[in-house]
């Protein structure tokens, strides 16, 4: 047992009902659910009854909520008495992202941040993998994803809106937008293309011509601006470049979202809260351009 254990039954006890539970665990319910399981296993006993109207606690269950407050009140009075130092910001973060949201969203918000809080150190790891925030290979994630681990905890700041985006010159060259098939398409290489791009590709350009495949968003970005035929980009990417015009709506199938990680044992540090609030901050004023918001399209 753990005291993740005591604080999943205990909000339980106080929502009676598991998915209410998650909600303010910031968890999915069914991490909780599992959880929960898992130690009525181990103990032998039941903590709740699953009833109809909700979760009631047994009696062994109300002698376990009792304890898990006594120990949530001495681990905060020993909390208050050993990190008074790190409630000032300090000390260093390290922070994963992709190029693209580097390059064309959070370069500027980092530079603020520095700015304000200069006791603060960044390592920024560029890198359009998850690395292990649960071994510690980075203390924050900022990612696209439609499915954030569930080991994980953090903040969805929007969506990520999907649109095909052409250059001004190749368009000018290629106006005819009714026949897709029939344009050059720079795209992801095969080993990094998801499934719902993959699908959507399928079913609507079904003759696709890949003249060009890269593993990152920007070696995309790189190509469609030298005239080397559509691509699906993020609208992030292609409505901040002049260089490139926008061809379609929003596609819904292939939206994703974007989301500030972090590991569970981080969330209440301060310099972490303190980053990922100021970097929600910072994105907030930018969900027009990410969502992909406006009649942006030039026909």
């Amino acid at each position: 047992m753990d005291w993740n254990d005591l604080r999943y039954v205990k909000a339980i006890a106080d929502a009676g009902n598991v998915a209410e539970a998650s909600t303010k665990l910031n968890l999915h319910q069914s991490t909780v659910f599992r959880r929960l399981n898992t130690l009525e296993k181990n103990l032998g006993v039941r903590l709740f009854e699953r009833l109809p109207s909700g979760y009631v606690m047994t009696e062994a269950g109300e002698d376990f909520c009792q304890a898990a407050e006594r120990i949530e009140a001495d681990i905060s009075a020993l909390n208050r008495r050993i990190s008074g130092q790190d409630m000032r910001p300090s000390g260093t973060i390290r922070v994963t992202m992709a190029d693209a949201l580097l390059v064309k969203l959070l370069a500027p918000c980092l530079a603020k941040f520095r700015l304000e809080y200069p006791r603060i150190e960044l390592e920024v790891l560029i890198s359009k993998d998850v690395l292990n925030l649960t071994k510690r290979d980075a203390d924050i994630a900022v990612r696209t994803t439609t499915q954030p681990l569930e080991t994980l905890v953090g903040r969805k700041v929007s969506s990520v809106a999907i649109a095909i985006y052409g250059s001004k010159e190749y368009l000018r060259i290629h106006p005819n937008l009714s026949e897709l098939n029939q344009h050059d398409w720079v795209g992801f290489d095969e080993s990094v293309i998801d499934s719902a791009t993959a699908r959507w590709l399928k079913h609507t350009v079904p003759d696709v011509k890949f003249h060009y495949r890269f593993n990152t968003c920007m070696g995309i970005l790189a190509a469609v601006k030298e005239n080397a035929g559509l691509a699906l980009l993020s609208c992030y990417l292609g409505d901040s470049d002049p260089h490139l015009n926008r061809v379609s709506n929003p596609i819904p199938e292939l939206e994703k979202e974007l989301w500030i990680l972090t590991h569970e044992d981080l969330r209440y540090v301060t310099r972490i809260r303190t980053f990922i609030d100021f970097v929600a901050s910072f994105l907030g004023q930018k969900i027009e351009l990410i969502e992909g918001l406006g009649d942006k399209i030039t026909t």
